[in-house]
């Protein structure tokens, strides 16, 4: 029963699908037979014919222009038609539709009514509405270009699938040309001819003919002009160049181009100006080409140069062609350092340099050394002589370094961390070349107190002087920090630290070097010298005691300076200061030393422990004073020895009011003199000899700030895991006058 329900049920849907009222399909039909379907089946088929038929996709473009059809013709000095393109908008709504471009809209109508058009980008497009097809007619024109015995005009193809046009131009018989597209067919009658022709959809087709009517050509007006030449000369070491800032003021006519004569021996290098459109050269002829003849006023830049290789040449002069007055003004600039000689002939007036243009000086780069105008006549050329000498530049020094502080810090393990810092007086260098230490790398740097990057680069690692937003007139500070390997310690043994060569000068180098304290270090060597025989310079504040300048016995203030170091002044019962005094300080044990005073009346002597000393203070014509010290090295003082004027050989002597020390007096020598000592080695030490510095000067081996702050920046700053020593010995060094080498010192050490 239920394969004859199928049966019936699928012969009613055949029979469902003939409309009534046509006949049946004529062809024979095959034998049904029968069709045995599972429950299962028949139900999908019930479940697909009750589902509604899925809806049509969005079209995926919004239009489509399937044809163009042109019908022009030409009309006087333009051409006039309609140009109808068809085609079908796919989306509901309105839609921008592209007609067409580089055309003259007129009018725009579709079934006799108006269409609404806007512009895009010099495109005409047409609001369509949407979906349905779609005819629309625009009444256009385009304008001829007619030339003698040539018509021509250029027509944009619509962006159409096909596109076809029909012109109808004057004349029987005209032969026409269309580039591109291929004509299709011509006919003439009634004194025109029609062509038929299909274009490349999307691309401008250039249409011309020939023509029997000549046109008449214009008579050119004569041209007048005037030229103004402002010139700057540049003579270097090898060449001369020439820059001529000219400017023209048509009168008469309208120029297209202007030729200007190049002086003999130049070369031209380069034209530019706001109207120029080419330029040419041709047997010393310089032609200038102007895209705007009807201008008025055109201006040139023209530069040009010549190699030499004496040391006289003759300035060049521009000449423009048949200009009917020419003025000017030159410039003369030597490059480096010269003596240049301007000789000035044929009508050259000489001017004082600030008179000269303003635009003129500008393009100078260098102090002008003479100035010149002239108004060129027809009787007379201007000319103008150089001849000069030079001289050797000398170098300049882009960038200094006043002082430089450089902290190092040794591990048990050999490796050594060293900050640098240098007080820097720079003009223009951007980077400090650091030629590292083999095994060395820069961690961190700094610019004003501001984070820089280094940079590596292909001869050394390159620390920045100079930062964005950053340009200071005085001394700043510069500072960077780096890591070197070395080598691990061994029980007992030799070690080296190195510092960098730096590519500016160091005036003064202090090196502190922490060690750590588990190691016992002595011979101390290298290009260094120990701190404690460099006594520093007084501070002239601290060095004089005004308020007892005039008294019989010499005064004492505290002055600062390193342990060890003794000074003064030496002056006049008037106060004033004696030069060339001399001044011997003897200690208890009989080593003495001797300083001479300089032309400010300052002695200085250095390297001296607590402890009593004798001071005599000699000067020809003044009496021979004697005074007794007594010496507190940690406490350093400044002293002013008084001399008065004698009449026979007299000597005074007086006594120190200082406190007693009771420190001891044995080798109250530990140094040498400075500024001006005369003596020899004293217990032994030579003055060129190189030292462990001595435990029993106060202070020296206890670390300073400097290791204190590196030991924080290590912490926490730095991207660098290090063992920082926290005890240790401080030993300090100094270097004066580092010039781009590497600065060293060796030590050997044991184990404790």
């Amino acid at each position: 029963m239920k394969n004859i329900f199928v049966m019936l049920v699928l012969c009613s849907m055949c029979m469902a699908q003939v409309p009534p009222g046509e006949e049946q399909s004529t062809l024979p039909l095959p034998d049904s037979g029968n069709v045995t379907l599972s429950l299962d089946e028949y139900n999908k088929l019930v479940e697909l014919a009750a589902k509604p038929p899925k809806k049509s996709d969005v079209a995926p473009l919004p239009y489509s222009v399937k044809h163009a059809d042109m019908k022009l013709h030409v009309e006087n000095d333009a051409v006039c038609g309609t140009v109808r393109l068809e085609g079908e908008v796919f989306r509901k709504g309105l839609s921008k539709v592209p007609l067409t471009t580089g055309m003259t809209v007129l009018d725009a109508h579709q079934n006799g009514k108006g269409v609404p058009l806007l512009q895009e980008n010099g495109t005409h497009m047409a609001l369509l509405p949407g979906p349905g097809e779609f005819s629309v007619a625009l009444d256009t024109g385009l304008p001829l270009r007619i030339e003698a015995g040539r018509a021509s005009f250029s027509l944009p193809a619509p962006a159409a699938g096909s596109v076809q046009l029909a012109l109808v131009i004057p004349g029987d018989h005209t032969v026409a040309n269309i580039n591109p597209g291929i004509i299709t067919s011509r006919k003439s009658e009634n004194g025109h001819t029609t062509i038929e022709a299909t274009l490349v959809p999307g691309q401008s087709a250039n249409i011309w003919w020939t023509t029997r009517e000549a046109v008449t050509p214009t008579v050119p007006r004569e041209v007048r002009f005037l030229s103004d030449a402002k010139t700057l000369i540049s003579v270097s070491e090898a060449e001369m160049r020439v820059a001529v800032l000219a400017d023209i003021t048509v009168v008469q006519g309208e120029p297209s181009q202007f030729h200007v004569d190049v002086p003999e021996g130049f070369e031209v290098t380069g034209a530019t100006g706001a109207t120029l459109d080419s330029t040419e050269t041709n047997s010393g002829v310089l032609t200038l080409k102007v895209n705007a003849p009807n201008q008025r006023s055109h201006q040139f830049l023209i530069s040009l140069e010549r190699s030499i290789s004496g040391e006289k040449a003759d300035a060049p002069f521009l000449s423009f062609k048949r200009a009917q007055r020419e003025t000017g003004e030159v410039l003369v600039e030597g490059s480096g350092t010269m003596e240049l000689t301007a000789t000035e002939g044929g009508g050259l007036k000489r001017m004082d340099v600030k008179e000269a243009n303003p635009y003129l000086r500008s393009l100078a780069h260098f102090p002008a050394q003479a100035a010149f105008r002239y108004h060129k006549q027809a009787s007379e050329t201007p000319t103008l002589a150089l001849q000069w000498v030079r001289f050797p530049d000398g170098s300049v020094l882009a960038a200094v370094a006043e002082s430089a502080v450089v902290t190092t810090m040794v591990t048990s393990e050999g490796k050594s961390l060293t900050e640098v810092k240098l007080i820097v007086k720079n003009q223009a260098q951007p980077f400090l070349k650091v030629a590292l230490p083999t095994g060395g790398s820069i961690l961190s740097a700094e610019v004003g107190g501001e984070r820089v990057k280094p940079v590596q680069g292909p001869d050394g690692s390159r620390v920045p002087l100079l930062r964005a937003g950053f340009r200071p007139t005085g001394s700043y500070e510069v500072s960077f920090v780096f890591m070197h390997s070395g080598a691990p310690f061994a029980k007992k043994g030799g070690a080296d630290l190195s510092l960098p060569s730096m590519d500016i000068p160091i005036s003064l180098l202090s090196w502190e070097v922490f060690l750590p304290e588990q190691f016992k270090v002595k011979d101390f060597g290298g290009d260094v010298i120990a701190a404690n025989r460099v006594p520093a310079p007084f501070r002239e504040e601290d060095a004089i005691n005004t308020e007892n300048r005039d008294s019989n016995v010499y005064s004492n203030a505290t002055m600062e300076a390193p342990p060890g170091q003794m000074g003064g002044y030496v002056t006049d019962s008037s106060g004033a200061v004696v030069p060339n005094a001399r001044v011997t300080i003897t200690a208890s044990n009989g080593g003495s030393r001797t300083a001479t005073t300089d032309g400010q009346g300052r002695w200085i002597v250095g390297g001296l422990e607590s402890g009593t000393f004798k001071a005599k203070t000699e000067m020809l014509g003044f009496r021979t004073s004697s005074f007794n010290l007594n010496y507190d090295s940690s406490k350093p003082s400044s002293y002013n020895f008084p001399l008065s004027v004698a009449s026979v050989a007299e000597s005074v002597e007086v006594s120190s009011t200082l406190p007693q020390t009771t420190k001891s007096e044995t080798n109250a020598f530990h140094g040498e003199a400075y500024a001006g000592s005369r003596g020899g080695p004293i217990n032994g030490q030579s003055i060129t000899s190189l030292v462990m510095l001595t435990p029993g000067v106060a202070n020296q081996n206890v670390a300073s700030e400097n290791v204190v702050k590196l030991q924080r920046k290590v912490v926490g700053v730095l991207p660098v895991a290090i063992d920082v020593p926290r005890t240790g010995t401080s030993f300090s060094f100094v270097r004066p006058l580092v010039l781009d080498e590497e600065t060293k010192v060796t030590f050997s050490y044991k184990s404790r």
